[in-house]
């Protein structure tokens, strides 16, 4: 026999073997998000290759969709035979609704084990836990309002308005001027429903508003009525961009960014699509009170992660939603986003001086909302935002609207 040829392929074999150990010790965890903006995805790449570091046997494959499309996408992984091992997903009825389908996976022994319980405030638990079970890790949350320029109300010798009349006034000044009051864009329907949310909100309350969403409560009732002649006054006074429907909620900015309009409802994420000069330039106020004797709420969305019920990894997953909720896992959205985490031990000072007046605005606040589409059924949000959209074309038939909502809820109650 031939020695060095036995050497030779013994070394080899020796080789591949220690190759396909350490393919197989290299642990592959999938991650799909829909942290699309380019700020969100900077930070969500970085917070996976800090975990990778962290755990070196592990290699994220981390897939990001953009926002709408993942909202449809969501459906089809869970139900297949190959999901990812966690998705980034939202609180309220959109994580429940993935709850009472039994898609997703128990994590309560995660949240037991990191003793989530006592490291999130209490509000936190009761949008992540179902009949005493844990499903999902609230991350990082964020305020809505009324973003504004400010060199624009400076111009005008505009303040944040407070109540209903003083907006009136700032929105009438800036129409003399010019100026359209409220920049928006409805291809995509939430943004619209963000004013049903604030108006019935400030109107009825929150209380009447959640049970509303939860279809409990008519669409034909006399205080939904209020809410639409309300938000007719706005459309029929030209308070918003023309032909709002052709243009994404990011394509609605270029109204803001060129100073054609001054406002525009939205979430706290706005500083993320927005250039650096115009973000600097903004500034919010509380959408403004109509009724002093309601309590004030706001909605207050919080993104957060799950994992599916068939997860390949299930362990790994775990493991990685572990390492969400930490401060270390969610110190990059505090501190480069200026994204609110849920993590109480998380510094103070990481924050930017909007951020915590957002922070102090919500401290002073009685109520908390997650958003239309997320406090309600998914298939009857769907159904009742193509009614929004029908308003908005046509404001005056605000009745027949509410009845078409009903027949909705009516079909929605009755399946």
């Amino acid at each position: 026999m031939n020695f060095k040829n036995f050497s030779l392929i013994t070394i080899t074999l020796v080789m591949v073997m220690a190759l396909s150990f350490f393919a197989a010790a290299q642990d592959t965890l999938v991650v799909n998000t829909y942290t699309s903006d380019p700020a969100p995805r900077k930070a969500m790449q970085e917070l996976v290759a800090q975990y990778e570091e962290m755990n070196p046997d592990v290699d994220v494959e981390l897939n990001i969709t953009a926002h709408e499309d993942f909202k449809q996408a969501i459906r089809v992984w869970l139900t297949s035979d190959n999901p990812p091992d966690v998705f980034s997903w939202f609180a309220g009825n959109r994580a429940g609704y993935f709850v009472d389908r039994g898609l997703v996976m128990d994590i309560t022994d995660v949240w037991e084990e990191e003793n989530f319980y006592e490291k999130f405030p209490k509000a936190f638990q009761s949008i992540s836990v179902y009949d005493d079970k844990a499903y999902f890790l609230p991350h990082n949350y964020y305020w809505w309002s009324v973003f504004y320029r400010e060199s624009i109300f400076e111009e005008y010798g505009l303040e944040e308005p407070e109540t209903w009349d003083e907006f009136l006034e700032v929105g009438e000044t800036l129409k003399e001027n010019g100026i359209t009051p409220f920049a928006i864009g409805t291809k995509f329907r939430w943004t619209a429903a963000a004013f049903f949310d604030y108006f019935n909100m400030r109107i009825n309350g929150a209380e009447f508003h959640k049970e509303l969403m939860a279809g409990n409560i008519p669409f034909t009732d006399e205080r939904v009525a209020d809410v639409f002649e309300k938000w007719k006054y706005l459309i029929e006074n030209d308070y918003f961009v023309e032909n709002a429907a052709a243009y994404s909620w990011q394509e609605g900015l270029q109204f803001l960014s060129r100073g054609d309009a001054a406002m525009y409802l939205m979430g706290q994420f706005i500083l993320d699509a927005t250039s650096e000069e115009v973000a600097q330039d903004l500034n919010f106020f509380r959408f403004p009170i109509i009724d002093e004797d309601v309590p004030v709420a706001e909605d207050l969305p919080t993104d957060g992660f799950m994992v599916p019920a068939k997860a390949p990894h299930p362990e790994l997953a775990k493991d990685f939603i572990a390492f969400l909720g930490s401060v270390e896992g969610q110190r990059l959205f505090a501190e480069d986003l200026g994204r609110l985490v849920t993590n109480k031990n998380m510094d103070d000072e990481v924050y930017d001086d909007l951020t915590n007046k957002g922070r102090k605005m919500i401290d002073e606040t009685d109520e908390l909302a997650q958003f239309y589409d997320r406090d309600m059924d998914p298939e009857l949000a769907d159904k009742t935002m193509d009614s929004l959209m029908a308003f908005w074309y046509s404001p005056e038939d605000y009745r027949n609207i509410m009845k078409e909502m009903e027949a909705h809820r009516q079909n929605f109650i009755n399946d």
